[in-house]
């Protein structure tokens, strides 16, 4: 029988960064080389699957040597397994995804946060999915670790895990999920928080091994940058206030002569509301080309 492998994925950034207020010039300060909140939830995930079903727990990243000082950090609270794939932090996710692939390729479930600390796209998880074959959930909210006790059986790696999540949508709407296979799952920093090192898991992660891997080049061509400026979204092409004199100008601007929309509550059927709600849409302008409010009743 097969133990299951449980794996984390960090990604170890600078927190703390001097900044010259006059020049703008970044002083690296590799002191306070660290995870973000949302790759702590995904080791605590992991530790805690590890304790409902068996096995061990495998925490990669990617980097040069600074970043082996947060692995043991992660060492210190649980993690069986320490690897470090070396490789410019800088290179795009698509490329580090491939070189830390070939790694997890025997893990059950891969943990991720859904985003690092130094602005990054978030996209790492899903391309490290692509890579692997296999599912993913990325930009999980609730995890309830609610599977059968046990660890996998010996007729696949899956069998035995199942538990379920809930997942973030855009509009503010909610996916709940059941997962039961092989997965790389995203999740965010408040889900849960890491558990605190005990001191004897300090002293012991001390001398923890650290298996390290060469990571090979994608074959994407990365992006060039041209130039990094603040952000300042584009201008809006606006009608000048109307009004001969300064005054209604003015009044144009801030809306004055606008009637003001009454609040009313009213009980109506389904059909009726729809109609209210469109009636009041086109006295609003709001509706579209071709559809007016006096059109409402006549829908289907």
């Amino acid at each position: 029988m097969r133990r299951p492998l449980f794996a984390a994925c960090w990604k170890v950034v600078e927190l703390r960064s001097s900044i010259d207020p006059l020049t703008g010039e970044v002083t690296p300060d590799h002191l306070s080389l660290g995870v973000s909140r949302s790759d702590e939830a995904a080791l605590e995930w992991a530790l805690r699957s590890a304790a409902r079903w068996g096995g061990g727990v495998r925490l990669v990243t990617a980097g040069s040597a600074k970043t082996e000082a947060a692995l043991r950090q992660g060492a210190a609270v649980g993690a069986t397994e320490l690897l470090r794939v070396d490789l410019p932090i800088d290179w795009p996710s698509d490329w580090i995804a491939r070189a830390v692939a070939p790694h997890l390729a025997d893990a059950d479930l891969v943990w991720c946060g859904d985003m690092s600390t130094d602005r990054g796209s978030g996209a790492f998880p899903a391309y490290l999915a692509a890579e692997l074959g296999i599912s993913q959930a990325l930009g999980l909210i609730g995890v309830e670790l609610n599977g059968p006790d046990g660890p996998a059986g010996s007729d696949g790696p899956d069998k035995g895990l199942g538990f379920e999540a809930l997942r973030r949508l855009d509009g503010g709407r909610r996916e709940r999920l059941s997962i039961g296979a092989r997965a790389v799952l995203s999740c965010e920093g408040a889900t849960t928080r890491l558990r605190r090192a005990s001191l004897d898991g300090v002293l012991v992660a001390r001398d923890a091994p650290i298996a390290v891997r060469v990571g090979s080049r994608g074959t994407t061509v990365a992006p060039a940058v041209a130039s990094i400026a603040p952000f300042r979204p584009r201008a809006r092409v606006v009608e000048p206030p109307a009004g001969p004199t300064a005054r209604e100008r003015i009044r144009s601007l801030t809306g004055a002569d606008a009637a003001g929309r009454t609040a009313r509550a009213i009980t109506l059927n389904p059909r009726e509301a729809a109609v209210a709600i469109l009636e009041a849409l086109g006295s609003w302008g709001e509706l579209p080309a071709g559809l007016s409010g006096e059109r409402a009743g006549d829908l289907p």
